[in-house]
């Protein structure tokens, strides 16, 4: 019982911080001048600096389709089927999925530990005591930041995806450009955007504020902050496949 009311709370502490970090938004719009910094350095680390791995997973995802897909499809005489497939893998399940994974090995990790060592070192503290508010000043940035970020990487992950699958094909199947992106264009639809856009701002939501929660749950020890770090990675594991897998069913349930 004890257990339940801990997480009840732990929940509704975190919906709390969320409404309260979204309507800090409209503040540091008008006056975060001081943060932008924040705002611009959370871009670069977490979207500039993740585009070599990202480049790396969305040419593997797109040759492994190629690969293994085209000679199955073309038994059946379905080759066509492999640009829905692309479709389907990079841009609509995997690639938001992927992009969300690598955003939370590198910067869920990253956000709940340096916010760990804030509140240890008494610099929220301090932030406070000056009348600056921290919801504004550190989670407000953070959040926007890995929200833009995954977004962002989630394009990329996609458009580089579609297109690093057409340079493998040249190797067994050589076709002309014009051919093979009418054909991803063709099978491409708003819809297909659409979730791939709700899952990856989704995500970005979901990781930044597990991360800064969790960040800001440092009570007294130095021993904590690592512990929140490796609870912001596993939460942010945890529910961005539960809501990839609702985003989902929704997604095929409106279809059917």
């Amino acid at each position: 019982m004890k257990i339940r009311l801990t997480r009840l709370n732990n929940a509704l502490y975190t919906l709390g911080f969320f409404a309260k970090t979204l309507h800090g938004i409209g503040s540091f719009a008008l006056r975060g001048q001081a943060a932008y910094k924040i705002l611009i350095m959370q871009i670069l680390f977490t979207f500039v600096e993740a585009l070599g791995i990202a480049s790396m997973l969305a040419l593997g995802i797109g040759a492994a389709v190629q690969v293994i897909g085209m000679p199955l499809l073309s038994s059946f005489s379905q080759e066509k089927l492999i640009y829905t497939m692309l479709i389907i893998i990079v841009t609509r399940e995997l690639g938001p999925l992927l992009a969300a994974f690598i955003i939370i090995a590198r910067s869920a990790t990253a956000i709940a530990t340096e916010l760990g060592g804030m509140v240890i070192s008494h610099e929220v503290e301090a932030y406070i005591s000056v009348g600056v508010d921290p919801i504004e000043h550190l989670a407000v940035p953070r959040f926007l930041g890995v929200t833009l970020s995954l977004f962002l990487l989630n394009i990329y992950f996609s458009v580089f995806g579609l297109a690093g699958s057409f340079f493998v094909v040249q190797f067994f199947n050589p076709m002309p450009a014009s051919y093979y992106f009418s054909n991803i264009l063709e099978v491409l639809t708003i819809q297909d955007i659409l979730i791939s856009i709700i899952k990856s701002v989704s995500f970005g939501m979901i990781i930044a504020i597990l991360a800064i929660t969790n960040g800001f749950s440092v009570e007294r020890a130095s021993t904590e902050v690592p512990v929140v770090g490796l609870k912001a990675v596993g939460s942010s594991f945890a529910w961005c496949i539960l809501v990839d897998v609702l985003l989902s069913a929704l997604y095929y349930t409106a279809l059917s």
